[in-house]
């Protein structure tokens, strides 16, 4: 999730994040959140995307050089990594189902020079919501 998260590699100093798991009991999240999640692939590995639309949305993709509008289903939310050009997410293996998600990281805790709140953002051109 470069640049939000481990913005300067080269350091070898990670970024270390608060995930809060409140989120969790009714599935509430919002677009622009931070989530971690399991992978759809495989679930001993966990992922760390944002939400750019959620149940019910419509979400202009490019796939293959080619662009496209999805609704996202019910129980899904489609994520997608800050860095577009090198991010295995819903571009890759499509919506996730919410069920996956394992909580919503709202602050970098470590290193003490980037501690701070995550912010909420994401491409709004891109998401349309007709509920």
């Amino acid at each position: 999730m470069s640049p939000t998260f481990n913005p300067r590699a080269r350091n070898f100093t990670d970024d270390y994040v608060l995930v809060e798991k409140f989120c969790l009991k009714k599935y509430e999240f919002s677009h622009g959140d931070v989530v971690v999640f399991c992978s759809p692939s495989n679930h001993k590995e966990k992922h760390i995307k944002r939400i750019i639309a959620l149940p019910g949305d419509w979400i202009g993709t490019t796939h293959n050089s080619h662009d496209d509008v999805l609704k996202v289903p019910k129980g899904h939310c489609w994520v997608e990594g800050d860095n577009s050009a090198s991010s295995m997410d819903s571009r890759s293996f499509g919506p996730i189902p919410l069920g996956l998600v394992k909580g919503r990281v709202t602050h970098v805790v470590w290193p003490p020079q980037r501690i701070g709140l995550v912010e909420r953002v994401f491409p709004q051109e891109r998401v349309s919501s007709f509920k």
